[in-house]
């Protein structure tokens, strides 16, 4: 860099705390979310009149479009699991994992599901047992398409939308040097103009969906924790003054989390979060019907594969009923809004796994862990209402939030076991909101992984405002709107994430594909300088990767994940191994 350049790391901070972001995104953001949290609390009753709208608008004519994408990104995934691309590593042929295996998959798990599955694991099974769309309501036969369709809605469809950003997010960040946001995936797309108002726009679009996915599910958690509170302690009223105190005591946890850092807060919480939910299903499995929970989840798997096809693409065309809209697309589009979140979680995560590992990883482990879940939950609760006292289903169409504390009374140690729940729900809270500030953060930041604490500590904060505005304004109606509609406009950008990457990944094994990665390239001189832009080395570094694969055929790898001192190491038939530092020259010079 010459002397009298600007660095791009002066360049980002800006303000009276010297704060590290790109302005356009992060104000841009946060003003948009603001807005939203300012007018839902002001307006309370003409909000929940829109949520109302919109909902239905979206569902009624977007369904079709949410459930196509889901398919089209699923198959794609699979396929890169067999593909030729498997063996490719995340951060080059000699990067390793930061995490173990198992932190790894703990950290995967709270991040990907958390919440969601204590809130419908008892819930969604009883609803469909008792309205069933493709069977008599309270017959064997709703009970297995309860289950089947519960294993739809969390199942392979939701991991694969979290496999495709993450694996895309980590590829062109570790393996292309560009910054870890989601403007960088459609570099061979788009090439220069991701620098630009179109890659803002993609960053904006991802920071809000994901502030409104993780904010859903931080709303039915404090649902969730105000129902189990009441439920055990007579005098804890369950309304949403109760669930404004909780969002700020959980806020405050998540906080302090987020302060401490991947490594030491959100690693943690989510190692012990995952320990304290698996005794709680234990529990449940070994106290509940232990014998019909192990043969139904067996069938279960059974069903799932022998009706995937069908149900998969069913969109309820030749019935007269919103059953559909209420819950897959309800899914769907919460699964699209989250995946920002989960995805580049995930990628921060899995440096040093090849795609391979990451997807079996990703997609398979996961997926099966929480069947198991919903089997030992939904099937106890089923069993219940099947063939024990009955009474569980009113109850939770009657109060969704306090369904799993309804089940857990029929078990022994039923005050031990939801105190328990309480305590996994809480976990959960903050496990989701600490990674979700995290993710956030990164992306305002302009793909900086280490952004200053003071910008964590106001997304997570704002989080909690969300989820506040959210139940004040509508309670569930308006946290599943917020999901479908931030979701909608995301699953647009999912599907070019698809053909985006498939370009990436033939151009890094075959050296042919995309070209505008050396738009750069003059002549026998290539740039190397910094864009004012994105302020950010990755550029810098992509365009040197390429144009000096392009001139001497020599294959380079990040050596490093990305950052201002980031090297690459050169190797190739006849090539002497050296590092070239992103600002210099083949002869060493600087640019």
């Amino acid at each position: 860099m010459r002397d009298n350049e600007t660095s791009p790391a002066d360049e980002r901070q800006t303000g009276l705390f010297k704060l590290d972001v790109h302005p356009w995104v992060f104000f841009s953001s946060a003003a948009i979310i603001v807005l939203f949290v300012g007018l839902t609390i002001f307006f309370e009753s003409t909000v929940d009149n829109l949520f109302n709208l919109v909902q239905g608008a979206v569902s009624k004519y977007a369904g079709w479009f949410f459930v196509g994408t889901m398919n089209l990104i699923l198959i794609y995934v699979v396929s890169l699991l067999f593909g030729r691309f498997g063996d490719i590593r995340l951060g080059g042929e000699g990067a390793k994992p930061e995490f173990s295996t198992i932190g790894w998959f703990a950290m995967l798990f709270s991040a990907g599901m958390g919440i969601g599955l204590l809130f419908y694991g008892v819930a969604e099974p009883m609803f469909h047992y008792v309205a069933s769309p493709m069977a008599e309501p309270g017959t064997p036969k709703a009970a297995r398409v309860a289950m089947d369709f519960t294993f739809l809605h969390w199942g392979l469809h939701p991991w694969s939308i979290y496999a495709l950003v993450g694996l895309a997010l980590g590829f062109f960040a570790f393996n292309k040097g560009l910054p870890l946001s989601i403007r960088s995936v459609f570099y061979p797309l788009l090439g220069e103009r991701i620098y630009g108002p179109i890659g803002n726009v993609i960053d904006i679009m991802a920071t809000v969906a994901t502030m409104f996915g993780v904010a859903t599910s931080l709303g039915l958690g404090v649902q969730q924790v105000n129902a189990g509170l009441s439920h055990l302690l007579d005098f804890i009223p369950q309304n949403a003054s109760v669930q404004l105190v909780l969002i700020a005591g959980i806020t405050t946890i998540a906080t302090w989390s987020v302060v401490r850092g991947l490594d030491s807060g959100i690693k943690f919480l989510s190692q012990l979060n995952v320990v304290v939910a698996a005794v709680l299903m234990f529990f449940v499995l070994l106290f509940g019907p232990t014998l019909f929970i192990l043969n139904a989840f067996i069938e279960n798997l059974g069903v799932y594969v022998q009706n995937f096809a069908s149900l998969s693409t069913w969109n309820e065309t030749y019935n007269d009923t919103d059953w559909q809209n209420g819950w897959t697309v309800f899914y769907w589009g919460w699964w699209i809004a989250w995946s920002p979140f989960v995805g580049m979680f995930i990628a921060r995560v899995s440096y040093g796994r090849t795609i391979r590992e990451f997807i079996k990883g990703v997609l398979l482990v996961p997926t099966l862990v929480t069947f198991l879940w919903v089997t030992v939950f939904g099937d106890t609760a089923l069993h219940i209402e099947m063939f024990g006292d009955g009474g569980l289903a009113k109850a939770v169409q009657e109060n969704i939030p306090v369904s799993l504390f309804v089940m857990l009374e029929d078990l022994p140690l039923s005050e031990i076991s939801s105190v328990v729940a309480i305590i996994v729900i809480i976990t959960f809270f903050v496990t989701s909101s600490d990674s979700g500030s995290l993710v956030i953060d990164i992306i305002t930041a302009g793909g900086n992984t280490e952004p200053p604490v003071i910008q964590r500590v106001f997304w997570a904060v704002l989080e909690g405002a969300v989820a506040a505005a959210l139940l004040l304004g509508g309670g569930l109606v308006a946290l599943q709107t917020a999901a479908i509609s931030t979701g909608l406009p995301f699953a647009i950008i999912l599907l070019g994430m698809c053909w985006s990457l498939h370009l990436g990944l033939v151009h890094y094994k075959t050296g042919q594909g995309f070209e505008l990665g050396v738009q750069g390239y003059q002549g026998p001189e290539f740039k190397t300088h910094a864009t004012r832009k994105m302020p950010t080395f990755g550029r810098r570094q992509f365009w040197l990767t390429e144009a000096l694969h392009r001139r001497t055929g020599v294959a380079m790898r990040p050596r490093l994940s990305p950052s201002p001192s980031a090297a690459f190491q050169i190797e190739g038939a006849g090539a002497r191994s050296e590092s070239i530092h992103p600002t210099e020259t083949r002869t060493g010079g600087k640019a």
